[in-house]
Protein backbone atom coordinates (compact mmCIF):
# COMPACT_ATOMS: atom_id res chain seq x y z
CA UNK A 1 0.00 0.00 0.00
CA UNK A 2 1.59 3.34 -0.81
CA UNK A 3 2.19 6.10 1.38
CA UNK A 4 -0.62 8.55 2.19
CA UNK A 5 -1.09 11.98 3.68
CA UNK A 6 -2.69 11.89 7.04
CA UNK A 7 -6.20 13.35 7.65
CA UNK A 8 -7.66 14.72 10.66
CA UNK A 9 -10.16 11.66 10.75
CA UNK A 10 -7.61 9.54 11.55
CA UNK A 11 -7.34 7.72 14.69
CA UNK A 12 -4.04 8.58 16.88
CA UNK A 13 -2.27 6.61 18.63
CA UNK A 14 -4.24 6.70 21.57
CA UNK A 15 -7.77 6.06 20.13
CA UNK A 16 -6.52 3.80 18.21
CA UNK A 17 -5.45 1.85 21.60
CA UNK A 18 -9.13 2.30 22.76
CA UNK A 19 -10.21 0.30 19.75
CA UNK A 20 -7.70 -1.92 19.35
CA UNK A 21 -8.11 -4.86 21.68
CA UNK A 22 -11.43 -5.40 20.62
CA UNK A 23 -11.07 -5.83 17.02
CA UNK A 24 -7.90 -7.70 17.95
CA UNK A 25 -9.79 -9.98 19.71
CA UNK A 26 -12.40 -9.78 16.88
CA UNK A 27 -9.72 -11.35 14.46
CA UNK A 28 -8.44 -13.89 16.85
CA UNK A 29 -12.07 -15.34 16.86
CA UNK A 30 -12.01 -15.46 12.92
CA UNK A 31 -8.88 -17.11 11.85
CA UNK A 32 -8.26 -17.45 8.16
CA UNK A 33 -8.47 -20.90 7.07
CA UNK A 34 -5.23 -20.70 5.25
CA UNK A 35 -3.51 -19.22 8.41
CA UNK A 36 -3.32 -15.63 6.36
CA UNK A 37 -3.68 -12.95 9.03
CA UNK A 38 -4.46 -10.56 6.41
CA UNK A 39 -3.29 -7.83 4.20
CA UNK A 40 -4.08 -4.68 5.33
CA UNK A 41 -3.83 -3.25 8.74
CA UNK A 42 -6.86 -3.01 10.54
CA UNK A 43 -6.54 0.57 11.78
CA UNK A 44 -6.21 1.47 8.25
CA UNK A 45 -9.60 0.23 7.71
CA UNK A 46 -10.80 1.84 10.66
CA UNK A 47 -8.84 5.54 9.40
CA UNK A 48 -10.79 4.60 5.63
CA UNK A 49 -14.35 4.14 7.07
CA UNK A 50 -13.98 7.50 9.46
CA UNK A 51 -13.24 9.29 6.93
CA UNK A 52 -15.61 8.11 4.18
CA UNK A 53 -18.39 9.44 7.20
CA UNK A 54 -16.79 12.40 7.44
CA UNK A 55 -16.17 13.01 3.98
CA UNK A 56 -18.97 11.65 2.55
CA UNK A 57 -16.84 10.28 -0.73
CA UNK A 58 -18.19 7.08 -2.83
CA UNK A 59 -16.42 3.67 -2.33
CA UNK A 60 -14.79 4.12 -5.41
CA UNK A 61 -13.39 7.69 -4.69
CA UNK A 62 -11.22 6.76 -1.72
CA UNK A 63 -8.02 8.62 -1.68
CA UNK A 64 -4.80 6.70 -3.12
CA UNK A 65 -3.34 5.11 0.08
CA UNK A 66 -6.56 3.85 1.97
CA UNK A 67 -7.25 -0.26 1.39
CA UNK A 68 -8.97 -0.48 -1.56
CA UNK A 69 -12.94 0.29 -1.13
CA UNK A 70 -13.09 -3.73 -2.02
CA UNK A 71 -11.29 -4.36 1.68
CA UNK A 72 -12.74 -1.69 3.36
CA UNK A 73 -16.58 -2.53 2.42
CA UNK A 74 -16.03 -6.45 2.97
CA UNK A 75 -14.76 -5.24 7.07
CA UNK A 76 -17.58 -2.69 7.17
CA UNK A 77 -20.21 -5.24 6.26
CA UNK A 78 -18.69 -7.70 8.09
CA UNK A 79 -18.80 -5.82 11.69
CA UNK A 80 -21.62 -4.27 10.95
CA UNK A 81 -23.36 -8.09 10.63
CA UNK A 82 -21.57 -9.62 13.60
CA UNK A 83 -22.02 -6.09 15.76
CA UNK A 84 -18.76 -5.53 16.05
CA UNK A 85 -19.39 -1.91 15.52
CA UNK A 86 -22.04 -1.71 18.33
CA UNK A 87 -19.68 -3.81 20.50
CA UNK A 88 -16.65 -1.05 20.21
CA UNK A 89 -19.65 1.62 20.51
CA UNK A 90 -20.59 0.50 23.84
CA UNK A 91 -17.30 -0.24 25.86
CA UNK A 92 -16.31 3.64 24.37
CA UNK A 93 -19.82 4.89 25.86
CA UNK A 94 -19.86 3.13 29.12
CA UNK A 95 -15.70 4.72 29.73
CA UNK A 96 -16.85 8.36 28.69
CA UNK A 97 -19.89 7.87 31.05
CA UNK A 98 -17.64 6.86 34.21
CA UNK A 99 -15.25 9.52 33.44
CA UNK A 100 -18.29 11.79 33.66
CA UNK A 101 -18.78 10.43 37.05
CA UNK A 102 -22.03 8.51 35.85
CA UNK A 103 -23.13 4.80 35.96
CA UNK A 104 -22.07 2.77 32.99
CA UNK A 105 -26.19 2.50 31.90
CA UNK A 106 -28.41 5.70 32.08
CA UNK A 107 -32.04 5.77 33.82
CA UNK A 108 -33.22 8.00 31.68
CA UNK A 109 -33.07 8.42 27.65
CA UNK A 110 -34.62 10.87 25.07
CA UNK A 111 -35.63 9.99 22.15
CA UNK A 112 -36.03 11.96 18.88
CA UNK A 113 -36.30 11.30 14.91
CA UNK A 114 -34.76 12.76 11.19
CA UNK A 115 -36.23 13.16 8.41
CA UNK A 116 -33.87 12.44 5.49
CA UNK A 117 -33.56 12.83 1.66
CA UNK A 118 -32.85 9.84 -0.13
CA UNK A 119 -29.95 9.15 -2.74
CA UNK A 120 -30.70 8.20 -5.88
CA UNK A 121 -29.29 4.81 -5.37
CA UNK A 122 -31.75 3.62 -2.55
CA UNK A 123 -34.24 1.05 -3.04
CA UNK A 124 -37.92 2.31 -3.25
CA UNK A 125 -39.26 -0.22 -0.88
CA UNK A 126 -37.04 1.36 2.29
CA UNK A 127 -38.22 4.84 1.52
CA UNK A 128 -41.59 6.56 2.00
CA UNK A 129 -42.38 10.60 2.39
CA UNK A 130 -42.82 11.75 5.72
CA UNK A 131 -45.93 13.78 5.15
CA UNK A 132 -45.20 15.91 7.83
CA UNK A 133 -42.28 17.33 6.72
CA UNK A 134 -42.51 16.58 2.82
CA UNK A 135 -39.81 15.13 3.24
CA UNK A 136 -38.98 11.58 0.94
CA UNK A 137 -36.39 8.96 2.20
CA UNK A 138 -35.37 7.76 5.04
CA UNK A 139 -36.13 8.64 8.80
CA UNK A 140 -33.48 8.07 11.86
CA UNK A 141 -34.63 7.64 15.57
CA UNK A 142 -32.14 7.85 18.10
CA UNK A 143 -32.45 7.40 21.83
CA UNK A 144 -29.29 9.05 24.11
CA UNK A 145 -28.84 9.15 27.58
CA UNK A 146 -28.61 12.58 29.90
CA UNK A 147 -25.01 13.14 28.39
CA UNK A 148 -26.17 12.74 24.55
CA UNK A 149 -24.50 9.74 24.12
CA UNK A 150 -26.43 7.41 21.97
CA UNK A 151 -28.56 4.20 23.15
CA UNK A 152 -30.03 2.92 20.06
CA UNK A 153 -30.66 3.77 16.68
CA UNK A 154 -33.37 2.81 14.47
CA UNK A 155 -33.46 3.80 10.01
CA UNK A 156 -37.00 3.06 8.80
CA UNK A 157 -38.43 4.67 5.73
CA UNK A 158 -39.83 8.48 6.23
CA UNK A 159 -43.57 7.45 6.01
CA UNK A 160 -43.30 5.47 8.95
CA UNK A 161 -44.86 7.21 12.06
CA UNK A 162 -43.01 8.20 15.01
CA UNK A 163 -44.69 5.44 16.88
CA UNK A 164 -42.95 2.55 14.94
CA UNK A 165 -39.94 4.08 15.52
CA UNK A 166 -40.36 5.12 19.01
CA UNK A 167 -41.31 1.52 20.39
CA UNK A 168 -38.58 -0.14 17.95
CA UNK A 169 -35.96 2.27 20.10
CA UNK A 170 -37.14 1.48 23.33
CA UNK A 171 -37.26 -2.26 22.87
CA UNK A 172 -33.29 -2.21 21.66
CA UNK A 173 -32.87 0.49 24.69
CA UNK A 174 -34.77 -2.03 27.04
CA UNK A 175 -32.61 -4.94 25.40
CA UNK A 176 -29.54 -3.32 26.10
CA UNK A 177 -29.38 -1.92 29.61
CA UNK A 178 -32.36 -3.30 32.20
CA UNK A 179 -31.39 0.11 34.30
CA UNK A 180 -33.23 2.77 31.87
CA UNK A 181 -36.92 3.87 33.90
CA UNK A 182 -38.06 6.59 32.16
CA UNK A 183 -37.93 8.27 28.55
CA UNK A 184 -38.55 11.67 27.42
CA UNK A 185 -40.22 11.95 23.89
CA UNK A 186 -41.71 14.96 22.11
CA UNK A 187 -45.39 15.77 20.95
CA UNK A 188 -44.65 13.42 17.35
CA UNK A 189 -44.82 10.55 19.73
CA UNK A 190 -48.38 9.01 20.58
CA UNK A 191 -49.81 6.85 23.09
CA UNK A 192 -48.80 3.68 21.51
CA UNK A 193 -45.20 4.48 22.71
CA UNK A 194 -46.42 5.69 25.89
CA UNK A 195 -48.09 1.97 26.45
CA UNK A 196 -44.96 0.06 24.82
CA UNK A 197 -42.94 1.76 27.41
CA UNK A 198 -45.21 0.63 30.01
CA UNK A 199 -44.77 -3.18 28.98
CA UNK A 200 -41.56 -2.92 29.07
CA UNK A 201 -41.03 -0.76 32.73
CA UNK A 202 -40.08 2.46 30.78
CA UNK A 203 -42.26 5.30 32.02
CA UNK A 204 -42.47 7.58 28.66
CA UNK A 205 -43.24 11.18 29.28
CA UNK A 206 -44.32 13.16 26.15
CA UNK A 207 -43.15 16.54 26.51
CA UNK A 208 -45.45 19.12 25.69
CA UNK A 209 -43.82 22.59 23.99
CA UNK A 210 -44.97 25.70 25.38
CA UNK A 211 -48.04 27.58 23.26
CA UNK A 212 -47.02 30.39 23.42
CA UNK A 213 -42.72 29.66 22.57
CA UNK A 214 -42.34 30.92 19.02
CA UNK A 215 -39.75 29.24 16.57
CA UNK A 216 -37.33 26.94 17.92
CA UNK A 217 -37.19 26.41 21.80
CA UNK A 218 -34.52 24.12 23.55
CA UNK A 219 -36.38 21.96 26.12
CA UNK A 220 -34.91 21.01 29.33
CA UNK A 221 -33.07 17.96 28.99
CA UNK A 222 -34.76 16.75 25.81
CA UNK A 223 -31.83 19.62 24.29
CA UNK A 224 -29.46 16.53 24.30
CA UNK A 225 -30.77 14.92 21.80
CA UNK A 226 -31.27 17.75 19.40
CA UNK A 227 -27.39 18.09 20.08
CA UNK A 228 -26.77 14.46 19.22
CA UNK A 229 -29.11 15.28 15.80
CA UNK A 230 -26.97 18.30 14.51
CA UNK A 231 -23.83 16.38 15.61
CA UNK A 232 -25.08 13.63 13.03
CA UNK A 233 -25.21 16.18 10.61
CA UNK A 234 -21.72 17.11 10.55
CA UNK A 235 -21.27 13.76 9.41
CA UNK A 236 -21.76 14.21 5.44
CA UNK A 237 -22.31 10.61 5.09
CA UNK A 238 -25.15 11.23 7.11
CA UNK A 239 -26.76 14.01 5.98
CA UNK A 240 -28.69 12.11 3.46
CA UNK A 241 -29.90 8.72 3.04
CA UNK A 242 -26.89 7.20 1.30
CA UNK A 243 -26.86 3.37 1.99
CA UNK A 244 -28.78 1.13 0.19
CA UNK A 245 -29.76 -0.73 3.34
CA UNK A 246 -30.56 0.84 6.58
CA UNK A 247 -28.48 -1.38 8.64
CA UNK A 248 -25.85 0.37 7.43
CA UNK A 249 -27.42 3.44 8.21
CA UNK A 250 -27.19 2.16 11.77
CA UNK A 251 -23.69 1.59 11.68
CA UNK A 252 -22.45 4.76 10.31
CA UNK A 253 -24.00 6.43 13.39
CA UNK A 254 -22.64 3.85 15.87
CA UNK A 255 -18.99 4.15 14.05
CA UNK A 256 -19.68 8.53 13.86
CA UNK A 257 -20.36 8.67 17.39
CA UNK A 258 -17.39 6.22 18.24
CA UNK A 259 -15.21 9.05 16.58
CA UNK A 260 -16.65 11.35 18.84
CA UNK A 261 -16.15 9.76 22.19
CA UNK A 262 -13.10 8.43 21.36
CA UNK A 263 -11.88 11.57 20.81
CA UNK A 264 -13.52 13.19 23.81
CA UNK A 265 -12.01 10.53 25.80
CA UNK A 266 -8.16 11.43 24.25
CA UNK A 267 -9.11 15.03 25.17
CA UNK A 268 -8.47 15.83 21.05
CA UNK A 269 -10.39 18.82 20.11
CA UNK A 270 -13.06 18.49 17.13
CA UNK A 271 -12.94 20.03 13.95
CA UNK A 272 -15.60 21.85 12.74
CA UNK A 273 -16.60 23.01 9.25
CA UNK A 274 -14.49 25.90 9.12
CA UNK A 275 -11.39 24.36 10.79
CA UNK A 276 -9.11 24.30 7.34
CA UNK A 277 -6.64 26.72 6.24
CA UNK A 278 -8.46 26.92 3.10
CA UNK A 279 -9.14 30.14 0.89
CA UNK A 280 -13.02 30.82 2.10
CA UNK A 281 -14.92 32.16 -1.43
Amino acid sequence: MSERRGYYTDTTDEQWALIEPVITAWKAAHPSVSGHTGRYAMRAIVDALLYQIRSGCQWSLHPAGFPPASAVKCYFYRWRDEGLDQVIHEILRCQVRERAGRAEDPSLVVLDTQSLHAAVNIPASTTGLDAAKKVPGRKRGIAVDIIGLVIAVVVLAASVHDNQIGTALLTRVASRTARVSKALVDQGFKNTVVEHGAALGIDVEIVERNAREVGFAPQPIRWRVEQTLVTLMLQRRLVRGYEANPPSSESRVYWAITAVMARRLTGAASRTWRGHSGMRR
